[in-house]
């Protein structure tokens, strides 16, 4: 099925999708180094920082898109696509927060896609 009958669009929103949870979580990790202390004036905070603003509405549309693509795909071969998160987010954190890509990483990534890879075919 990896070779479906899909189109660019749906095929955008199967990569997308995950490259976007990934983002949130990017600026999550972004939003928690001004955080507070937990209670009402730290949650406050929290929720008026535009990193944190920013996160939720990539995780929102993310949803949206997700919304779509489960429509078209069975959920048991859409939902094999979201270990690309598993991907997407060491590279992103590589570049955006300077953490260290290792071996055992990349290693992990290439399993989780030659399980897509076995899911899906």
């Amino acid at each position: 099925m990896m070779g479906g009958n899909y189109s660019p669009a749906l095929w955008l929103g199967l990569t997308g999708t995950p490259l976007m949870i990934a983002m949130g979580q990017v600026l999550f990790k972004l939003s928690s180094r001004t955080t507070g202390e937990f209670g009402l004036g730290g949650i406050v905070a929290l929720l008026l920082n535009p990193l944190m603003i920013a996160a939720l509405a990539v995780y929102g549309i993310g949803t949206l898109v997700w919304i779509f693509v489960l429509k078209s795909v069975p959920l048991t071969i859409a939902y094999s696509f979201m270990a690309l998160t598993f991907c997407f987010v060491p590279l992103l954190a590589s570049v955006f927060l300077g953490e260290t890509l290792t071996l055992r990483t990349a290693i992990g990534a290439a399993l989780l896609i030659g399980g897509m890879i076995v899911i899906n075919s």
